[in-house]
């Protein structure tokens, strides 16, 4: 690897949030899942816990971690296997494979106990499969973003590869690029942060070849989850904005769902570019009754 991979620059953003973390190590593979931890909780909620996109990290929530944990909750972020500073799985190279060592680090972090989780795009497949697997474990599930219901984009999504570029104002050039053409949908939001953030995430993705968001894996798992599920999705997200109408069929089809909600002028990484109608959303519906 090539040192411009080997140490990312990290924001301050992300060092300030990282700083006030407890940093926690789970099995995985041959190496660690590295989980960060806010919070003490307040003992009426349970934790809740955060699955990042491909290619991301923890840090995809970023703007929307401290708001949970001052609303009183543990806040739980992953490195999914494969991601970040997580090794990859022992096998497998896709949502499928992640399921088990999650399983493995939550019970180690958590016992027995039930959570909330929130997933991110791929983070909401696993979310799902996991909540399908372990139905007991989920109290809530919030998918953000995902894919996997069968409901195929409309043309593909034109990405630009940057690993070949070794001058650092070129990759910079083409992340932006990406950023625009995937990520977000307001030029305002391609910020010197979220360029940097997603500069240092991509560069640390080990799970090459993921598949399965082009199935209706997460439908079907949809179909065994008991707990009840929400669903959020930016209005111009560029993978389903052309789809809404599918996509809202399809989730309205599960019994488990009980509320798709589109929020206006943002784009796939809706916490994000969103952040605050997002989490005024996510803390309702955190808080509804039914879980």
């Amino acid at each position: 690897m090539r040192a411009l991979e080997e140490t990312p620059v990290l924001p301050v953003e992300i060092q300030r949030l990282a700083q006030s973390a407890e940093r926690l190590e789970t099995p995985c593979g041959a190496g660690s899942l590295v989980w960060h931890a806010w919070g003490e909780g307040d003992g009426r909620h349970p934790p809740v816990v955060l699955l990042h996109g491909g290619s991301g990290s923890w840090t995809h929530w970023l703007r929307n971690i401290e708001p949970l944990a001052t609303a009183g909750r543990r806040v739980l972020a992953a490195d999914l296997p494969g991601f970040g500073d997580s090794a990859p799985p022992a096998a497998g190279r896709d949502a499928d494979a992640l399921v088990e060592p999650l399983q493995a680090g939550l019970q180690q972090l958590l016992g027995d106990a039930a959570c909330d989780l929130v997933g991110f795009s791929f983070g909401g497949m696993v979310a799902g499969l996991w909540a399908e697997r372990f139905s007991a474990r989920a109290r809530r599930l919030v998918i953000v973003g995902a894919p996997g219901l069968g409901v195929v984009p409309r043309g593909t999504v034109p990405l630009s590869g940057w690993r070949h570029l070794q001058d650092p104002t070129a990759r910079d050039a083409v992340h932006r690029q990406n950023l625009a053409a995937l990520m977000l949908h307001q030029p305002a939001s391609i910020t010197e942060l979220a360029l940097r953030l997603h500069a240092a995430n991509v560069v640390r993705d080990r799970m090459p070849g993921r598949r399965l968001a082009h199935t209706d894996v997460l439908a079907r798992a949809l179909d065994q989850v008991a707990c009840p599920v929400h669903a959020i999705y930016g209005r111009e997200d560029a993978l389903y904005r052309e789809r809404l109408d599918a996509l809202a069929q399809v989730l309205r089809s599960k019994p488990c769902v009980r509320e798709l909600t589109l929020i206006d002028g943002a784009g796939h990484w809706v916490q994000f570019e969103a952040a605050a109608a997002f989490n005024a959303l996510l803390l309702r519906l955190l808080a509804a009754p039914g879980g």
